[in-house]
């Protein structure tokens, strides 16, 4: 895959329905902005929570849109290799540059069984499409090793790349250290994108972001920075970025009548308050996620504030595309309306 920042896009919606001219406008705000390519229905698209037709047409508009102006990849995964496989053909059809196949979940395959039941499959299928693993164990419950990635690699050329979200920087240099000089490593957590890139021993192409969905140009120059060898340029960007990063799960602790309760909000809750909050198509999540909690909420607006008074570049693209006043917004108490828990 080309080195740079690939954004996992926001589903829009509109009341229940996915919002398409909304995610044609988050499109073309991407690609304004300079993105190297978007992941259509990933984890941060919703795909848990899209019917096969919903998904089928995400895809479709994605692809079409993108065509000749930046990459496109398309979330299949499945823990079901007949669904992964029918969606990948799809996707493949529809132009997509590559695929991203999240390690089955819930059933939780062996390493081996992941490589030979599932990835192995769909490579076959769809030869001239990339096939990009993408490993985070804690969400799946499950994870394609190193050592397999590896195997993959060698028998299948459209096997490469992979996007790592383990967490795990040991993890991630054994892949380095099995896969070679050649496959590419994209991160798939913001927050480590940086030390990924500089660690020679990782050495990350870039970064599939969350966070470029309302911060596409600068996520984008961070990774173009590091590339070109400018680590400190690097960092500056990073850390002005760095109270957004946080916003990917959010905890805090909630008060009930029996106690107190841990509450992680888990993204994309926390982004698509973030986007609605800003004036972009977002909609709300849809069930079984819901909304903030007010102190969830909170976190999320003194994030967007702490950047707009340190940083305010990084968030005025989205002013700018979307014709909005963002620390009006900020300080608008009606914007809040139906973004919060009334109740515990």
């Amino acid at each position: 895959m080309t080195p740079g920042c690939y954004t996992a896009l926001a589903t829009p919606f509109a009341g229940t329905d996915v919002d398409i001219n909304g995610l044609e406008r988050l499109i073309e705000f991407q690609i304004a902005n300079g993105i190297t390519g978007i992941l259509a229905v990933g984890t941060t698209g919703e795909s848990p929570t899209l019917t096969w037709d919903e998904h089928h047409r995400v895809v479709d508009t994605v692809a079409r849109t993108t065509t000749g102006r930046c990459l496109c990849v398309a979330g299949t995964g499945s823990n079901n290799t007949q669904e992964a496989m029918a969606a990948a053909t799809h996707a493949a059809n529809a132009g997509v540059d590559a695929v991203l196949l999240v390690d089955p979940y819930y059933n939780g395959p062996s390493s081996l069984e992941i490589r030979r039941e599932y990835v192995a499959p769909v490579a076959e299928a769809i030869p001239g499409t990339i096939v990009i693993p993408y490993v985070i164990p804690g969400r799946t419950g499950a994870q394609l090793l190193p050592e397999d990635l590896a195997i993959l690699h060698a028998d299948y050329p459209n096997v490469h790349t992979v996007k790592e979200a383990t967490g795990n920087l040991d993890n991630m240099r054994r892949t380095r250290t099995c896969c070679g000089p050649d496959y590419t490593i994209l991160s798939g957590d913001d927050s480590l994108t940086v030390d990924m890139m500089i660690d020679p021993g990782i050495g990350a192409a870039g970064v599939i972001s969350v966070i470029s969905n309302v911060a596409p140009a600068a996520v984008s120059e961070m990774v173009r920075l590091i590339l070109e060898g400018d680590v400190d340029g690097g960092r500056r960007v990073n850390n002005a970025l760095a109270p957004l990063f946080d916003l990917v799960t959010v905890k805090t602790i909630e008060p009930t009548p029996y106690g107190n309760v841990v509450c992680r909000a888990r993204n994309p809750l926390a982004l698509k308050t973030l986007m609605a909050l800003l004036g972009m198509p977002a909609g709300g999540c849809r069930r079984p996620l819901g909304r903030m909690t007010r102190q969830g909420f909170d976190a999320v607006l003194a994030a967007a504030r702490r950047v707009q008074e340190e940083a305010p570049e990084m968030l005025q693209p989205v002013a700018e595309f979307f014709n909005v006043d963002i620390s009006r917004r900020l300080d608008d108490p009606k914007i809040q309306q139906g973004l919060v828990y009334d109740k515990y």
